[in-house]
């Protein structure tokens, strides 16, 4: 689909790139950009920047960048077009009536194919648990103490215990073997092709939207897999997706619960608890985080009470504080999971644990206590040290003190002699000093990245500079022509900011677009998404950009000399590439 440049920028200008990436990512103020965790892969320290000036992101860790539009194709996994459509919605614009391109209607005519697909398996799954053969599943689900409503909200079915049902099914409804493979719910051999999911209650997993995008099945019997999910497609990412959020977002608590596991979710809801979430059979992702905190500013993880869920909880805990979260953790004893305590108590005792559920750090502190022996005086040390190392780590004082103080009630400690053991732990290690102003991007350390030469370094490092620095072009563009850069890519590139230069209409964010179906799109989001030497002075920047400038033109002229033909050109060139040495680039 074709939109005018004039309308694509009416949306990008409408849809703030740090209004838009901070309702997914949590973003710091950092001199004159953001910073946060990347949501593409999974880091401790913040290697993501936001560009308001430039509209732009850019991660050092993985390399993705770009801008507003880009964004939510990659977070959201949706075309250019769907990207377009969620934010002229967003920022109220009106988007034209436009056809698709050959390749774009290819692309979505495959999405909807696909989602038409499992919206046509849902409603089999659906038809078969009511069937005289899908009697197993749905006596399974009245005995888990679901209604008929619940079933019939949560659109839940069942998988035959045929082994190639669905696949009859589908087949009847037109669809081709190469479309069926792409759906993930077959598996093809030289035999034949069997379902995936068979003799499984199937509980249809939506996105935001209530499109079906995925399944999860449980087995009637003893099989293994107990739970089996639908591997991931061009519409269903796992680490992407929250089970019960297309329902939970409408809840008017303030808070959500996360909890682990399908039946939670659902017999939750069921009892009036519809903010009510599940990851996907996954662990929990830095992206599931994000998501949370497009919808709420608090969580309470309803994890199984047992060993595993503990450390589930352990292991959630700093990823949504990261994402911005506050987190609570609820104590369930002496039942196992959420399904289980509201069956045996009812809903209003779950609602009590819930409004006295713990703080996420006094829930860390407990758990580590039960690893040490307080009858042992050597080991009750050894605790009050550790629990002292993790309260130096609050940078705000007053936020440490208050902890400080809570840790100290609890456990039967002076609240001065922990907090002088703070103080001493926190000055040794510097803990306790402000943090730094500005952030250092991280090394990338990912597999396939080469390392820079001296050429490519300085070409990036002037492309980077034009792109944020428009004040610089015009002593730029009377040494270097865009012809001087040393690969097509870099060419075109160089092409396009020299014309919106002479424009004077600097636009990185237009920019990016035109590159968006490059196969090298990465490597031009990462040079128009960069900042060029932020913190160092004028003069400093202008001198690395007078050597980055005469290292791309002296390297231009020995390409060029290489190809000579005649030696009256090789002579002239040669004597160009001396008199580089004089030449006053600012």
């Amino acid at each position: 689909m074709f939109y005018s440049e004039e309308i694509i920028e009416e949306v990008r200008s409408r849809n703030p790139i740090v209004d838009v990436i901070g309702s997914y990512v949590h973003l710091t103020k950092k001199g004159g950009g953001y910073f946060g965790l990347c949501p593409f892969h999974n880091e401790k320290t913040g290697s993501f920047s936001v560009s308001p000036s430039r509209r732009t992101y850019q991660c050092f860790g993985c390399g993705k960048g770009g801008n507003v539009i880009t964004f939510i194709m990659d977070y959201e996994n949706c075309t250019f077009p769907e990207a377009l459509q969620f934010l002229a919605e967003r920022g109220g614009v009106e988007l034209p009536k436009q056809e698709f391109t050959a390749a774009q209607r290819q692309e979505a005519d495959r999405r909807s194919r696909l989602l038409a697909m499992y919206r046509e398996a849902a409603f089999f799954y659906v038809r078969m648990l009511r069937s005289p053969q899908g009697k197993i599943g749905y006596d399974y689900l009245k005995k888990r103490g679901l209604s008929d409503e619940t079933i019939r909200n949560f659109g839940l079915g069942y998988a035959l215990q045929s082994p190639n049902a669905l696949y009859r099914y589908l087949k009847e409804k037109e669809y081709t073997d190469a479309e069926l493979k792409e759906s993930g719910f077959f598996t093809y051999r030289e035999r034949g092709v069997t379902d995936k999911f068979w003799n499984r209650v199937m509980f249809p997993i939506m996105d935001t939207n209530n499109r079906v995008i995925g399944f999860g099945g449980r087995v009637m019997g003893d099989g293994e897999p107990k739970y089996l999910n639908s591997p991931e497609t061009m519409i269903f990412d796992k680490s992407r997706n929250l089970y019960g959020l297309n329902a939970a977002k409408r809840s008017r608590e303030r808070f959500l619960l996360v909890c682990e596991g399908y039946m939670d979710v659902i017999s939750m809801h069921q009892a009036g608890f519809t903010n009510a979430v599940a990851s996907l059979g996954t662990a929990f992702t830095v992206q599931h985080g994000m998501i949370l905190k497009r919808y709420t500013e608090e969580v309470v993880l309803c994890y199984d009470h047992d060993n595993a869920g503990k450390k589930a909880a352990l292991r959630a805990i700093p990823i949504l504080k990261e994402a911005g979260l506050r987190i609570k953790v609820l104590d369930l004893a002496p039942y196992k999971d959420p399904d289980e305590f509201i069956k045996a108590l009812g809903a209003d005792a779950f609602r009590a644990r819930v409004e006295s559920a713990v703080n996420a750090f006094l829930f860390e502190i407990a758990c580590l206590r039960e690893t040490y022996d307080f009858t042992d005086p050597d080991d009750k040390t050894r605790f009050f040290t550790e629990t002292a190392s993790k309260l130096a780590a609050f940078m705000d004082e007053i936020e440490r003190n208050a902890y400080t103080e809570s840790v100290a009630a609890a456990y039967g400690i002076d609240y001065g002699v922990l907090k002088a053991r703070v103080s001493e732990i926190g000055n040794r290690q510097g803990l306790m000093q402000a943090p730094e102003e500005t952030r250092k991007p991280a090394a990338s350390g990912f597999p396939g990245q080469k390392k820079e030469t001296g050429l490519q370094k300085a070409e990036r490092m002037i492309l980077t500079d034009l792109s944020g620095s428009p004040e610089h072009f015009q002593a730029i563009r009377r040494v270097l022509s865009p012809s001087d850069f040393s690969t097509p890519l870099l060419q075109d590139v160089a092409a396009c900011l020299y014309d919106q230069l002479e424009r004077n209409a600097l636009n990185a964010a237009l920019l990016i677009d035109r590159f968006i179906d490059n196969e090298q799109y990465g490597e031009v989001t990462s040079l128009l998404s960069s900042v060029f030497m932020e913190d160092a002075e004028e003069e400093e920047r202008k001198q690395a950009l007078r050597e980055a400038v005469l290292r791309v033109k002296a390297d231009s002229l020995e390409r060029k000399a290489a190809a000579a033909q005649d030696p009256g050109t090789l002579m002239e060139l040669m004597k160009q590439k001396q008199d580089l040495r004089n030449l006053p680039v600012f």
